[in-house]
């Protein structure tokens, strides 16, 4: 059993999703549009290159997410991706990345846990933690 985080954004799934590739150093593997959907008719005016669905791997991990049509699409509340690194060098540059117009909740710094953690929200409004539990 895998657990695969979901990310619904409110028409700012595509633009997520390229930060997403270059900051984690993943590919996108699936990109589909409502406009190429079997339901391509049906979706409201405006919203054919909306993301339905897309699939980012990097190493073992996969992130998932899509366009929420905005009636039910609600902000992240309550969850946070972590992501933990290897080294202080690559919590420094992922950090950096995510920061980028986004708001740092806590600053990366050494902590009683880790060489390097922090928190921050990104540009797309999606909670992060930055971990690097020891520098290899």
């Amino acid at each position: 059993m895998q657990l695969h985080p979901y990310l619904n954004f409110n028409g700012t799934c595509d633009a997520a999703f390229k930060f997403y590739e270059k900051v984690l150093g993943g590919k996108i593997t699936l990109k589909l549009r409502f406009g190429e959907t079997p339901m391509a008719e049906q979706c409201p005016p405006g919203s054919q290159d909306q993301i339905a669905h897309v699939r980012l791997e990097s190493g073992s991990m996969v992130l998932l997410g899509s366009d929420c049509p905005p009636e039910f699409f609600e902000k992240a509340q309550g969850t946070v991706l972590s992501l933990n690194v290897d080294n202080i060098a690559e919590a420094e540059r992922v950090f950096n990345a995510l920061k980028e117009n986004g708001s740092v909740k806590m600053p990366l710094e050494k902590t009683f846990w880790a060489v390097r953690f922090a928190m921050l929200t990104d540009q797309f409004g999606t909670p992060w933690m930055v971990n690097c539990e020891k520098d290899n």
